[in-house]
């Protein structure tokens, strides 16, 4: 029954079958193998749909991307990339260790990798070019910023994931905002060694005065990360309420304080946001019967008798989790691949004591690397348009940034404190 749950859904990938109707076929191919096509429970395949969709938690996804939206709409991105700019650019390939930092700014704001590497990216690429940065290395460093974006808080893939396992959402952000630094730290030594190398050059050490004034322009964004973080951590507002203030707050910043939009531009953000939110909550419906499928055909318990029975090294079991969860990052979208692939994997590792919430950011960053390696990878694409640059030549740039994400990932890995000792801090 595994070949039939897994072996057909890959197949409909392959040949270019939509995400959900992927998913939605195959789960309808497995409910008509088990009982035959006149018993075909049609009330069961109702309830299932529109009970994966019927939750709260939920609402923060359409508020998060209407947020990260209207940020990237108006001066916000460019404010925060100056700000950036000035931290980091006298550091030798400046406007690289720039483009990593705004990105882990950003991501306090959007929680979304594609927003960060279609709307940052524009900018980041523009100053990195224009300033002498080979355009192949400008991608390279923009793509591999932008899986900076779901790790920190506000982040959808960790609330899609919360909502699949029955985690906490808000030790999941929170868990979320070392391991996102780190990334950060992790990416800029790489982009300090190809600077050397390559004699990038850097911006002049800023005068207190051009420092402050650039504080002042960028301080108004800068708030957003630490009005979610904040009311979150103080136990101000939940998850859910965190992403409509974020909406409330960018929808304040833009329209009334900086002026830069119509309402007609915030009518036609709030179209597109409807249109990604239809796309994802048609994804989370139909991956919610496949899971109850994948339950009710005890695949998750097999699963996890085969390879205890392999196996019983806690070490070796997460290595292989790790090795699967890339692979299936580079085929399937990650919401999808969170919420059909979290009730097979969780209870392995819960059953080996690793904390749900540490195996939320493992399976995570998995995907977000996937996002960055073919053949699917969407922020290689996305930033491949930006830049107008040959598919191949971005994925050959891109090769080296796997390193430094690679070996973040096997830190959070194997050190879950990395991931644990925020949230058991604030919350405990």
């Amino acid at each position: 029954m595994l070949t039939a749950f897994l072996g057909l859904l890959i197949v409909l990938f392959l040949i270019g079958i939509g995400v959900p109707f992927a998913i939605g076929g195959t789960s309808l191919v497995i409910m008509v193998l088990e009982s035959g096509l006149a018993n075909l429970q049609f009330g069961l395949i109702a309830q299932k749909l529109t009970g994966g969709i019927n939750s709260f938690t939920l609402l923060a996804i359409p508020f998060f991307l209407f947020a990260g939206k209207l940020m990237n709409t108006g001066s916000i991105t460019k404010r925060i990339f100056d700000f950036a700019n000035y931290i980091v650019g006298w550091i030798p390939g400046g406007l690289g260790h720039a483009n990593v930092v705004a990105s882990i700014i950003f991501a306090g704001m959007s929680g979304s990798a594609v927003a960060d590497a279609a709307g940052l990216g524009v900018i980041e690429l523009e100053a990195m070019e224009n300033a002498g940065f080979d355009k192949d290395f400008s991608a390279a460093v923009t793509g591999a910023s932008s899986t900076i974006g779901p790790i920190i808080p506000p982040s959808i893939p960790l609330v899609v994931f919360g909502v699949a396992g029955g985690v906490s959402i808000n030790r999941l952000l929170i868990g979320g905002i070392v391991p996102g630094v780190l990334m950060g730290a992790a990416l800029m030594v790489l982009i300090y060694i190809f600077a050397i190398k390559r004699n990038y050059p850097r911006t002049r050490f800023p005068g207190l005065k051009e420092f402050i004034q650039c504080g002042i322009d960028a301080v108004f964004p800068l708030l957003t990360p630490v009005i979610l973080i904040g009311g979150i951590i103080g136990g101000i507002f939940t998850a859910t309420e965190a992403a409509a203030v974020a909406a409330l707050y960018a929808f304040l910043l833009i329209f009334f304080v900086y002026r830069e939009v119509t309402l007609k531009d915030i009518l036609n953000v709030a179209k597109e946001v409807v249109r990604e939110t239809a796309a994802i909550m048609l994804i989370v419906a139909v991956s919610a019967l496949y899971g109850f499928l994948l339950i009710k055909t005890q695949i998750p318990m097999k699963l996890m008798d085969s390879m205890l029975g392999f196996t019983q090294n806690p070490f070796l079991i997460m290595f292989m989790i790790n090795i699967f969860l890339l692979v299936v990052g580079c085929f399937m979208e990650t919401n999808a691949a969170i919420i059909i692939l979290t009730p097979l994997i969780l209870p392995i590792t819960t059953s080996l004591g690793f904390d749900p919430v540490h195996m939320g950011l493992v399976m995570v960053l998995n995907l977000m690397i996937g996002l960055l390696t073919p053949p699917v990878g969407m922020c290689l694409y996305a930033v491949c348009r930006v830049a107008k640059l040959p598919f191949d030549k971005m994925v050959k740039a891109t090769l080296p940034f796997y390193v430094p994400l690679v070996m973040v990932l096997l830190l959070i890995t194997y050190v879950p404190q990395v991931v644990m000792w925020l949230p058991n801090f604030i919350f405990n």
